[in-house]
């Protein structure tokens, strides 16, 4: 037996068989239980662990429908329209849901019906059995109230009233019941005859596009998995060039022959559809999780799957049949770290509206760096150039990288306070400024609520030492704008 602590006592909340022969019930209290039969075992209930299994078995169910609900702490729902044929029907669906079940040592009991309602009901309370579509009203007169899925209290109230049967309520005067005992019961009722729709909403998100493979002999190399991967693949193709459209996240679903599922996930930073480069993306994630995949006794079914699609534009190839994309053989580079190492493995650089340095790049993921819109120019046998003087340096304004956070120097004079320093001291080494260029005065950001001594205004200068070197450090403050002197620092430096 399982218990469990309702208010302060222990209660009966599941028993086998064993325990029933006994004349245990549900609700008993444990003390009175174990007066009755001194030697049962009971077991604390363990909510957590059974809602991993609960949901467990929900992942093994996505084998006859990706439509899998959870009923609450012991039941799932399952909308297999359209998959009955692909099983040869529905009682060979059934049974075989039933016998693998078996085999896995769980005591389940399965129904099929037009409705969920009347599916359930049937499932706990009339075995298993195939409820024909219009049969709802004759499967639920006999039945007891619970079979209506109301609450304890409803139930108890229609009792006392001397209406034991969902026949008696189906018999009874409509605006009576909703005016006594709610609405609620009218509702379970009508959805349960079919007279409301009642949706089943699937525990994970239903993928557009998805191609699998029932497997004779259940395979366990990594090989083979790939294998199949690249021949589903090739599948997906079509239905993705039909559809106009790429695939952005895949999705590969191994479910073992003992009812374990693994799921593998791959994203690309481009709209995706050939076979061979799918396949690369999910040799790399097998590699990663090689040591975290259990084949056990064998995987009988593979599906491949897609998550999220977009549109797919083509390249216009030239006369030898190639495109100049340098961007695809990125983005395919790209994809392969990141199915390996992660998402956060492979980062870009993206510009963001401000005119603070530090806050002028971010990097984000890979993938999450927004696509052109318009594609690249593509560069002629000739490219045009532009010939300066070979004397003449033209440094950026602003080094490429700058350091994660700017560095303390020290200046021990400048010729003009606002000027800028004639030599500084930077990392134990001094240096000597030949050329200098600036200021660049860069204020706070007002609008981020910034003022004062928090956030005080920055003075450039482009510093060019003794030996050439080009050094990008600034003044923070003003002279004579508080009673601290300004402070400087290295923001960066120029290649």
């Amino acid at each position: 037996m399982i218990s469990h602590r309702d208010r302060n006592a222990q209660r009966i909340s599941a028993l086998d068989e064993r325990a029933e022969a006994l004349h245990l019930k549900r609700g008993m209290g444990i003390a009175d239980a174990r007066a009755m039969h001194p030697s049962i075992d009971v077991v604390e209930a363990d909510p957590e662990a059974d809602r991993r299994l609960l949901e467990g078995l929900a992942d093994w169910c996505d084998r006859y429908t990706p439509l899998v609900a959870l009923d609450g702490i012991d039941g799932l729902f399952l909308d297999v329209t359209g998959c009955t044929h692909l099983f040869g029907g529905e009682r060979a669906m059934l049974d075989d849901i039933l016998a693998r079940f078996f085999h896995q040592g769980f005591d389940v009991r399965a129904a099929l019906a037009a409705t969920p309602g009347a599916a359930w009901a049937a499932a706990r309370f009339a075995g298993d059995r195939i409820v024909e579509n219009g049969e709802e009203e004759a499967l639920l007169s006999p039945l007891p109230l619970a079979a209506l899925r109301i609450e304890p209290d409803i139930r108890a109230s229609l009792e006392s009233v001397g209406l034991r049967t969902a026949g008696a309520v189906m018999a009874a005067p409509r605006a009576p019941l909703a005016r006594r005992f709610g609405a609620t019961l009218l509702l379970r009722l009508d959805q349960a005859l079919g007279r409301l729709d009642e949706a089943v909403s699937p525990r994970l998100p239903v993928a557009p596009l998805s191609v699998e493979r029932h497997l004779a002999e259940p395979i366990m190399l990594t090989d083979d998995i790939e294998r199949l991967v690249r021949l589903l693949a090739t599948t997906l193709k079509a239905d993705l060039e039909r559809r106009g459209e790429g695939a952005r996240r895949l999705a590969l679903l191994l479910f073992r022959v003992d009812g374990a599922v693994s799921r593998i996930a791959v994203g690309t930073s481009r709209p995706l559809r050939e076979p061979l480069m799918i396949q690369k993306l999910f040799h790399e994630r097998l590699a990663a999780l090689e040591q975290d995949i259990d084949a056990g006794y064998g995987f009988d079914l593979v599906r491949l799957s897609v998550l999220t699609a977009a549109a797919f534009d083509m390249q216009q190839a030239d006369l030898t049949g190639e495109t100049d994309d340098c961007d695809a053989d990125i983005a395919l580079f790209a994809d392969r770290i990141r199915a390996r190492l992660g998402d956060g493995a492979v980062l870009r650089p993206v510009i963001v509206e401000s005119h603070l340095p530090e806050r002028a790049v971010a990097t984000v993921p890979f993938s999450e760096v927004p696509e052109r819109s318009s594609p690249p120019r593509k560069s002629g046998r000739n490219p045009p150039m532009t010939i300066y003087p070979p004397t003449t340096i033209y440094p950026p304004e602003r080094p490429i990288r700058l350091f994660r956070s700017p560095e303390p120097i020290e200046v021990p004079a400048t010729e003009m306070p606002e000027g800028p320093p004639m030599n500084f001291r930077w990392r134990r080494a001094l240096y000597r400024v030949a050329r200098a260029e600036g200021p660049e005065r860069i204020a706070p950001e007002w609008w981020r609520g910034q003022c004062g001594e928090d956030a005080p205004t920055r003075d450039y200068f482009r510093i060019e030492d003794s030996d050439g070197r080009r050094y990008w450090l600034y003044r923070q403050g003003l002279y004579g704008a508080s009673q601290t002197s300004p402070r400087w620092f290295m923001h960066g430096v120029f290649a």
